[in-house]
């Protein structure tokens, strides 16, 4: 019996020791994301995810090691062959493990496809192999991962509140409405051009100010991302409270929501075509923004065409879910990944500056630019919201949903994003205060 505990013991130990050396042999969590994400973009030669799939099935997986940790399943796919790909578990700290898929049924890797969605639990034995002269870390489920409640619900409510959030927009909205752009057509081309055109060169050179660009890429696109998502329902809201052009903002609001179709894939695609760690998925962008933009808006404008009455009633309510939904998405999507914010290399003070930085000058230009083709205050206002507050919550959907296929290992899109929809309100509220200030005559414009 003794014996039986020695060479237990022993055997336990030497597992141990022979992991905690390929630990130290392997490539980093980050390192291996970028080899897996090369070679799903074709970049190098080779199987790779059948050669790790193949190694992960003929390990002698008797002699695991335990594990549990919290974290996310992914799955990288080549690109063009979404029948090859690979799973594997990302820890909150970092490290990657290969998931070992067994080649039969088994009920623990049954629909690995939504467990993919949320950050969950895991439960696996580890084993350490070789694949094409690099060491990996492989995992096998010893039990069925288990969901995080948060998680789940915060997942649900994004989606669903950023739809409900478009319902409601298209709710106020009749063709009508788009015939604005004759009778103020200076208004409307100055935001789009403010919004589409400046607000992403202001992104890129912020980048290199602050140095994302070359030292956090990913930061940099998240930028760029918050810069080619349309405007956010919350303009239309600050627009009033600054006597602005409340007509000129909801139209601009919708026009760049319909034109996001094709310049946040293109504006993406364009900015990072220059980094070579980005490939940018533009179809999968333009999937995403037809589900959760356009089908909910047309939606809405289809109730009211038929239901004016129940329209302009629902409208109220959806206004006021809006505003809830954009706060409560935004706190939870950062409290909910606060393990991040411990890297403070990458999110430094000068990281939350820059993102400040970008709203505030994003506002200053929208107005300096509208009052130097002599549009009107009340106008300036409105562009100036317009070019400043944008819809974050799509922008934090869409980085979710992109992240593995543009290698965004940190999902640095997400937290971006994310703090960009924080600070937005107060650059907003801090510019609804400076108007009334310095502009109280443009009060009594817009009330005529």
């Amino acid at each position: 019996m003794k014996r039986g505990c020695v060479i237990a013991f022993v055997t336990a130990a030497f597992c141990a020791a022979a992991l905690s050396q390929v630990a130290a042999a392997q490539m980093s969590g980050e390192e291996q994301y970028r080899v897996l994400s090369e070679a799903a973009a074709g970049k190098t030669g080779g199987d790779l995810f059948g050669k790790l799939n193949e190694e992960s099935r003929g390990l002698d997986w008797e002699k695991a090691e335990a594990a549990e940790f919290e974290g996310n399943l992914r799955l990288m796919k080549m690109r063009g062959d979404d029948r090859t790909g690979v799973y594997f578990l990302r820890k909150l700290t970092g490290e990657i493990l290969i998931l070992s898929v067994p080649a039969e049924a088994d009920p623990l890797y049954a629909d690995l496809g939504k467990l993919t969605e949320s950050r969950m639990v895991f439960k696996v034995r580890m084993l350490a192999g070789t694949v094409g002269g690099d060491e990996y870390l492989f995992a096998r489920f010893s039990e069925a991962p288990k969901g995080l409640l948060f998680e789940r619900i915060f997942k649900i409510s994004m989606v669903l509140m950023l739809f409900l959030v478009m319902v409601g927009m298209g709710l106020t909205l009749t063709l009508n409405d788009f015939a604005v752009v004759f009778k103020k057509p200076l208004g409307i081309i100055v935001g789009l051009i403010m919004q589409y055109g400046i607000m992403p060169l202001v992104a890129l050179g912020l980048s290199y100010v602050f140095g994302f660009y070359h030292a956090y890429p990913f930061i940099f696109i998240g930028l760029i991302l918050v810069t080619a998502i349309p405007a956010g329902v919350t303009s239309n809201l600050l627009t009033l409270y600054a006597k602005g052009d409340l007509a000129l903002s909801v139209s601009l609001t919708s026009f760049s929501t319909i034109l996001s179709l094709v310049f946040t894939p293109l504006l993406l695609t364009l900015y990072g075509a220059g980094v070579s760690e980005v490939s940018v998925p533009a179809g999968l962008i333009a999937q995403t923004i037809v589900v959760l933009v356009i089908v909910p808006l047309a939606i809405g404008m289809a109730v009211r065409a038929k239901w004016k009455t129940i329209a302009e009633k629902l409208s109220r309510v959806f206004s006021a879910l809006g505003i809830v939904a954009v706060l409560f998405i935004m706190v939870a999507g950062v409290l909910s990944n606060l393990h991040v914010f411990s890297d403070t290399a990458r999110y430094s003070p000068t990281f939350y500056v820059s993102i400040f930085v970008l709203a505030v000058v994003g506002m200053l230009v929208g107005w300096g630019v509208a009052k130097i083709v002599r549009v009107s205050d009340v106008q300036a206002k409105s562009i100036a919201f317009e070019t400043g507050i944008r819809n974050s919550t799509l922008g934090m959907a869409i980085a979710l949903l992109i992240q593995d296929s543009i290698g965004d290992f940190y999902s640095s899109m997400f937290i971006v994003t994310g703090i960009y929809g924080l600070e937005m309100y107060v650059a907003g509220i801090a510019a609804i205060f400076l108007f009334k200030r310095f502009y109280p005559a443009a009060e009594g414009e817009a009330a005529k």
